[in-house]
């Protein structure tokens, strides 16, 4: 068998078990066991924010944010300021996201450090009035008890010295966002999607066991009846 088939059959076996995982990590419901009903009666919303690669979580600014991310404002988030409706936080590779401001500035080495390994950070940001009809938008029901949870899991993701956040200086996209230092370690297997996943499921949102990509994270909540 020539060098040549053997690659081609290795890519090939790769591809479909790549399939299967996918398949699987979005069938497969994570937790195993369905949670309580954090849906029925819930007493909060939360908005789960999607484009092509990516998801965020806005939190509806309100006392308990407000106290939970007080931390936040000294390093420059105007999170106290009039006209503040969400916070919006998203974990992703440092290089990629912090380089990557639009589509337009797309760079091959950033891309590189994005498909295989790269520190991880969290960007930050608050806004006004979010479109909940925008296609790009799917609000979530929880109970404000599981959001609590989901606060202090997404508190946890953030690098720490002297129990304040670590800011990263000069990398914010504009005024109203920043980025800081992140526990764990990105790449492309378990990223940006998969830890939105792991925070909505401390606000009892059961989802696929693995959804790399915002759409298998989007129809693994359809699947799993969690909105």
């Amino acid at each position: 068998m020539s060098t040549a088939l053997r690659l081609s059959k290795w890519m090939g076996g790769l591809l479909v078990a790549l399939l299967v995982f996918i398949v699987l990590g979005t069938v497969v419901p994570r937790p195993l066991p369905s949670p309580a009903a954090a849906f029925v009666g819930g007493e909060t919303e939360i908005l789960l924010l999607a484009n092509p690669i990516h998801t965020d979580i806005a939190l509806p600014v309100d006392e308990e944010v407000r106290a939970a991310f007080s931390d936040l404002v000294p390093s420059g988030l105007p999170l106290d300021m009039p006209g503040v409706d969400y916070l919006v936080i998203g974990w992703g590779g440092r290089s990629f996201y912090i380089e990557t401001p639009t589509w337009g500035d797309i760079r091959p080495l950033p891309v590189l450090k994005a498909l295989t390994i790269d520190r991880s950070v969290l960007h930050v940001s608050v806004a006004g009035p979010i479109d909940l009809g925008h296609p790009a938008v799917r609000p979530l029901q929880i109970a404000k008890e599981r959001r609590t949870q989901m606060i202090a899991e997404i508190r946890a993701s953030f690098v720490r010295q002297g129990g304040a956040p670590v800011v990263i200086p000069g990398a914010a996209y504009g005024l109203d966002d920043v980025f800081f230092e992140a526990e764990g370690v990105f790449n492309a297997f378990l990223g940006c999607n998969t830890w939105t996943a792991a925070m909505l499921r401390a606000g009892g949102v059961r989802t696929g066991w693995w959804t790399p990509l915002p759409q298998l994270l989007d129809l693994s909540i359809d699947l799993h009846h969690a909105s």
